[in-house]
């Protein structure tokens, strides 16, 4: 079965020419366009609680990774297509209420698969007084350090680098970093924003990501490093 196959199996979402159709009983507000190649679709379904907010993100072979954050930021729910959930009772739940009261956050929680394996998430976010703008949108400039253990306590990746956050949106987003995927070796990564799109506009719920494209196309005979999704913590 392939990629796209699986996910939607689990997570039905038909993709229409040119477009993405958010599920049934959800309404897609916020199209994002990012480096390496990836578009990002954000929506919210009636079903789930007030403040939760779903993410799925595509590269040109469609989509490969759904994410559910609530109203502080927490990563209730993704799958990969393997289904992770967040455990209950988490040692420092992440609070992005936090994060933009006090300019820092630390977070400690644990994961689990449907497969039956588990991990656990450590780090913080640090606001670090800088701002951008990004196709006019201003954001907030973060610091982010954050290491997965496997549930006997080997490092399962480590990531640091920038994101950029928007209070209002209560969302972050990618920016320029580093990951270690377990093996000591920090391979550079950058899926920062660079267009958004919303309900009404040119290419909003688009399926086509649109920059870095051509160089990944002309480099595909080349090892490529990891792409994480558009989040360094996911």
């Amino acid at each position: 079965m392939t990629r796209l196959a699986l996910i939607l199996a689990f997570l039905p979402t038909p993709v229409l020419a040119g477009t993405w159709e958010a599920p049934a009983g959800c309404e897609a507000f916020m199209t994002v366009q990012s480096k390496g190649c990836r578009v990002s679709h954000y929506y919210r379904c009636e079903a789930d609680t007030p403040g939760d907010q779903w993410r799925v993100d595509l590269d040109q072979e469609g989509p490969f990774f759904y994410s559910k954050i609530d109203a502080e930021g927490q990563w209730v729910e993704s799958y990969d297509p393997v289904k992770q959930t967040l455990d209950s009772s988490p040692a420092d739940p992440a609070s992005y209420s936090e994060l933009i009261a006090e300019g820092m956050d630390t977070w400690d929680f644990s994961l689990t698969k449907d497969d039956g394996t588990g991990s656990r998430a450590s780090g913080y976010d640090r606001l670090t007084g800088q701002s951008v703008v990004i196709d006019g949108i201003t954001l907030q400039q973060t610091e982010v350090d954050f290491t997965e253990y496997d549930l006997s306590g080997t490092v399962l990746r480590r990531s640091k680098g920038n994101e950029y956050v928007n209070p209002d949106w209560r969302l972050f987003f990618a920016g320029p970093g580093k990951t270690d995927l377990g093996d000591g070796q920090w391979l550079p990564i950058d899926g920062s924003p660079m267009q958004f799109v919303f309900p009404g506009e040119d290419g909003f719920i688009s399926n086509q990501p649109i920059f870095d494209c051509d160089a990944l196309t002309a480099e595909a005979a080349r090892p490529i490093p990891p792409v994480l999704p558009v989040s360094l913590k996911e």
